[in-house]
């Protein structure tokens, strides 16, 4: 059983002992310390919630709910949703925060409280610590019985984050309804299998098949939308002859493509793609997080914008993007973020874009996938031993690999002439996860191995 007390959120897995896994206790504990930092910021009683297709998602609801009614808080719940839908609407709901209920991509024993502040973004490190002191100290007063809270259902937003994908100024509705996509769905049994196809339609795209479309959250594979994961959406896509594979995580804010072969067009490629098409109608600046591909900054650099890298983490990237006002973001795992929709990864406009891309070329995805440049990202992890400190092993790679650049914003970044590898420590397990990037696969993995001998020497 796990249980992760992160300032991004609450994450564990179902069931157990109270603090050791996300129990009833805990999931009320902790939803009951965000209400309370939200009572503290104003006096908007207002907050939104929704969840991903999870088989404890029902449950965990509940627990929210009367917890944040229990604290006076009125809920609006837009149930089966995805967590852009949801940040949109704690901005058009003019609400004090919101919750998503969603372990993202993590397996189907987990689920996860993600929390938002009043404009619909995650909230920052620094609030998010204070919740979790709050729940230390268990430091909440409930509302008296005249003061409860109110509950609302509210079904709307699936059409209102549609419309707001589709008069989006750089999607071409026109383009992509008369290319006449044949589009194959990974929907990962989560809330994909509502939108993703509800998207497609309104797009003008008739040939869509879903695949583990049934919303039960017994994910039918693992839920990462990485290529091990994508074998069967794979396949079809090259029995069926479709122009495409769409892949989305149960909580709809990575996304994925498969290309016209089966091959994969490359979650890192997601972001390199969109960048690009918008890149060609506006100028501007891009962001993307350290561990992502340094193509990006290839495409951007090539538009005549500058490129800025942040650290890992959804929060990062959005503050770096506002920092350089950057027109596209995101992280390299497929995550999108189009600051004029809203400052959250979002899968549906990526979609959008993406297609817009698509059809303007009049390329198939292939052709568009080799015409970036060819980078190998190798990804790897290494455990931990226990009591290990990880600073001084840092600070050992560091003092080896002097002369070249290094960025120590997070975690530790040493750029070689056309490479780069990157160390960070996880938030949630004791590893040290090992990004590296070449031209030549070979290399990267040799990279990645250098270094992983690096660490493990200065370990013992």
């Amino acid at each position: 059983m796990a249980l992760i007390k992160s300032i991004s959120g609450i994450r564990g897995t179902i069931g157990g002992k109270p603090g050791e896994g996300l129990s009833p206790l805990d999931v009320v504990k902790f939803t009951a310390a965000f209400g309370t930092w939200l009572t503290q910021q104003s006096d908007n009683k207002k907050v939104v919630i929704g969840r991903d297709g999870r088989i404890s998602g029902e449950m965990v609801k509940q627990l929210v709910v009367a917890t944040l009614n229990g604290l006076g808080l009125d809920v609006v719940d837009l149930d089966l949703s995805t967590t852009p839908t949801v940040e949109i609407a704690v901005k058009q709901e003019n609400a004090a925060g919101g919750i998503i209920l969603t372990a993202s991509h993590n397996p189907k024993e987990w689920n996860a409280l993600k929390l938002l502040n009043s404009d619909g973004e995650f909230i920052s490190g620094e609030d998010g610590a204070v919740v979790l002191d709050l729940a230390a100290r268990e430091d909440f007063t409930f509302a008296d019985v005249n003061k409860l809270g109110s509950y609302e259902r509210n079904d709307s937003y699936m059409q209102k984050h549609i419309d707001l994908v589709l008069n989006y100024p750089l999607v071409d509705v026109a383009a992509i309804k008369a290319r006449n996509f044949k589009v194959v769905v990974d929907a990962v049994n989560s809330t994909g299998a509502i939108f993703i196809p509800a998207l497609l339609k309104a797009l003008g795209v008739e040939d869509v098949t879903v695949m583990f479309g049934e919303v039960n959250g017994r994910f039918s594979h693992n839920p990462e939308p990485l290529p091990e994961n994508l074998t069967a959406l794979s396949n079809e896509v090259n029995k069926s002859q479709a122009d495409l594979g769409i892949a989305v995580d149960p909580d709809v804010d990575r996304l994925c493509f498969v290309c016209e072969d089966g091959s994969m067009f490359g979650e890192e490629y997601t972001l390199v793609a969109v960048a690009d098409y918008i890149l060609k109608h506006r100028k501007g600046n891009t962001v993307s997080n350290l561990s992502s591909t340094q193509a990006l900054k290839d495409v951007t650099l090539k538009a005549g914008g500058e490129y800025h890298p942040s650290a890992v983490g959804e929060v990062n990237v959005v503050r770096k993007m506002k920092e350089v006002n950057a027109v596209i973001g995101g992280e390299g795992n497929g995550g999108i973020i189009v600051p004029d929709l809203h400052y959250g990864r979002d899968a549906l406009i990526g979609i959008g874009l993406f297609l817009s891309h698509v059809a303007q070329t009049k390329k198939n995805l292939k052709a568009i996938r080799n015409s970036y440049p060819d980078y190998f990202i190798s990804k790897n992890k290494i455990e931990l031993d226990k009591g290990v400190d990880v600073k001084t092993i840092f600070e050992k790679i560091k003092g080896k690999y002097k002369n070249q650049p290094v960025n120590t914003e997070d975690g530790l970044k040493i750029e070689f002439e056309k490479d780069w590898v990157h160390l960070r420590t996880s938030n949630t397990e004791p590893i040290i996860r090992i990004y590296s990037e070449s031209q030549n696969e070979t290399t990267a993995d040799n990279i990645a191995k250098r270094i992983m001998q690096d660490i493990r020497e200065f370990m013992h």
